[in-house]
């Protein structure tokens, strides 16, 4: 028997160091968008090299959309697309799973 090769791809994706975790942020927020000062703030173990890169990854999948606002300053916005939300739903059950079955480590914060 094959392992179906759809979900193998998707594996490629959500198995990446922080996608999966780029992606449930994203969707909890307001619009579904965040400013990068926002992801690294909350996301506090990953470097701003790390998340820039894991926001192109994402963008090159067409999960997330960089966005320019014209303000004063200049302000970038990351979305996440329709497939993209889509993605984070699916991984809703999984989140659920996790919160039943994962023991967190005592200084996990």
């Amino acid at each position: 028997m094959e392992v179906c090769p759809y979900l193998e791809e998707t594996f490629k994706v959500i198995g990446r160091s922080w996608n999966g975790l780029i992606l449930n942020y994203l969707s909890r927020c307001d619009e579904r968008a965040a400013h990068f000062s926002d992801m690294k703030r909350d996301l506090k173990r990953i470097t701003p090299r790390a998340l820039s890169l894991k926001l192109t990854e994402l963008s090159d999948w067409g999960l997330v959309e960089k966005k320019v606002v014209t303000t004063t300053p200049l302000s970038v916005e990351y979305h996440l697309t329709h497939k993209g939300y889509e993605l984070a739903e699916a991984l809703v059950p999984l989140e659920e799973w996790a919160q039943r079955n994962v023991e967190l480590e005592e200084n996990h914060s």
